[in-house]
């Protein structure tokens, strides 16, 4: 696992009004109007931009603000935190199409720099990375483009960007490249194709990427939902070939993800999670905390509960819509997924485009570790 930074964080005091605090006398409509001072608010500032000069002073400044701007300092604090304990292991989830949204190089950098010790991904994103790790790119949308015609010029369509058609069929060229060679007698899953498809990027490309970078640093990625994403699709198109050319089928199994990701996280002693966007890859690994428990309390094993102590999610999705991508922290405390606040849980939430809030929180948090120092920063 990747040796983490030592410990230097930024903790905030929280004062709470209290019915004991010194306070003013009752007025004639019955409030006793108290001195925020005397009861250890904590007071917000205006933004000064002349005296941010880095990226992590406009976070801090961002931090002492209201709003969504709040919530982005907050989320690089506990992110640094996560960063700097020693006994955490970090599991960034990820969905949504962030690589064709260009966050890729980001990810490289929280992999690169020993916070993520582990990924769990919707495949498309993995699929979309493998494009931009290959060399090629990804392209501008406009508006007056028809999208009939996208279709039969092979421009795949991701709201406003493009993905042509062929960067897909060279990812499969990739996939087949390593599933020709895949021992029969093996089973596949997600973590054990990805591993391979990053050694092959680093053998073969130059450039940067998530599986490179994973596979550099000892990453694990796992993708549960993998039939839901183009290398699924490669996936069956290769059992066709198979069935064609006379070769024994392959058998992959998605219980193999679940059972590695478990016995990873069953030897941590604490975790952190760093949630960016929600769906498949944030249920997936939030669930392990009621497989835990479940295992003790069934009588299959003796296990304390496993829960974790860390979370940073930058979702848009809203609580009211019902849905997991926007369930917050504390009601997943209510499922044993989570160390309650009260406890020592340390959690933040920013309600955000991943592509504005992203960058934000992680380079200021990058940043703050000391990163950026070229001295320090090793890239596969």
């Amino acid at each position: 696992m990747p040796r983490k930074h030592s410990r230097n964080g930024h903790g905030r005091a929280h004062g709470i009004v209290s019915a004991h605090a010194p306070a003013g006398k009752k007025t004639v409509t019955g409030r006793v109007l108290h001195d925020p001072v005397k009861d250890r608010l904590k007071a917000i500032y205006p933004i000064d931009l002349s005296k941010c000069r880095t990226l992590d002073s406009l976070v801090r400044s961002m931090g002492q603000t209201a709003f969504t701007g709040r919530q982005v300092g907050d989320a690089a604090d506990v992110l640094e935190a996560m960063a700097r304990d020693r006994d955490c292991f970090v599991v960034m989830t990820l969905s949504g199409a962030l690589t064709v949204g260009k966050m890729g190089l980001i990810f490289c950098d929280l992999l690169d720099s020993g916070i993520v010790n582990a990924i769990v991904s919707t495949g498309a994103l993995m699929a979309h990375g493998l494009v931009e790790a290959t060399g090629l790119s990804h392209f501008r949308y406009d508006e007056k483009m028809d999208d009939r015609a996208l279709f039969h010029a092979g421009y795949n369509r991701v709201y406003d960007s493009l993905e042509p058609e062929v960067n897909l069929d060279h990812v499969e060229d990739v996939v087949d490249r390593i599933l020709d060679a895949w021992d029969p007698s093996e089973v596949v899953c997600s973590w054990k194709l990805h591993r391979r498809i990053g050694e092959y990027l680093l053998e073969h490309t130059p450039g940067r990427g998530i599986l490179k970078s994973a596979r550099a640093h000892g990453v694990t990625v796992f993708v549960p939902a993998f039939t839901d994403s183009e290398l699924g699709i490669d996936f069956a198109l290769q059992q066709r070939a198979r069935r064609k050319q006379k070769r024994p089928l392959l058998r992959y199994d998605p219980f193999e993800d679940f059972e590695q990701f478990a016995e990873t996280m069953l030897s941590q002693k604490r975790m952190g999670i760093l949630t960016i966007g929600g769906g498949v890859p944030r249920n997936w690994t939030q669930q392990f905390g009621v497989f835990a428990e479940l295992l003790a309390r069934r009588g299959y094993e003796k296990v304390p509960l496993k829960r974790y102590h860390y979370g940073v999610r930058i979702c848009p999705e809203p609580v009211y819509w019902g849905g997991l991508s926007g369930s917050t922290y504390r009601e997943a405390v209510s499922w044993g997924k989570f160390v309650p606040e009260e406890e020592g849980g340390r959690f933040a939430e920013v309600f955000d485009d991943a592509t504005v809030a992203l960058p934000l929180v992680a380079g200021a948090v990058l940043e703050r570790i000391g990163y950026f120092d070229k001295s320090a920063r090793k890239k596969p």
